[in-house]
């Protein structure tokens, strides 16, 4: 683990004008996902949505529990070794990363927000 901490502000990556950029853009299933983890919802955890982290933003965050949660479209079918990059670098920073796809937030929210839940209790 390092001890830069990858929320700061460096030159050329993502900033704060980025992550709301790309908060007005969610998809169905983000917006799902954020209506059942905000305002602590989700075992009183603390979540952020679409927040820079490192050389990325990332869906969703919680400090506290040291994990991320990204939410994956069909667009990830195509781009597997950049996402296991992707959550390389963010472990490296002594964080989890779970990836859930769209299509499993809008089938069963429960089953998800129980796999978030068990990666927190981990």
């Amino acid at each position: 683990m390092t001890n830069h901490d990858p929320r700061q502000q460096r030159p050329g990556l993502p900033n704060a004008a980025a992550a709301r950029q790309l908060r007005r853009r969610e998809t169905l299933a983000e917006a799902t996902l954020w209506e059942a983890l905000r305002d602590r919802r989700l075992a009183a955890l603390k979540f952020r949505r679409q927040r820079p982290f490192g050389p990325f933003v990332v869906d969703f965050i919680c400090t506290d529990a040291r994990i991320v949660v990204e939410v994956d479209g069909s667009v990830h079918d195509d781009q597997e070794e950049q996402d296991a990059f992707r959550s390389e670098v963010i472990e490296s920073y002594g964080y989890r990363v779970l990836r859930v796809r769209n299509d499993e937030v809008m089938a069963d929210l429960a089953v998800v927000l129980a796999r978030i839940a068990a990666a927190v209790r981990e």
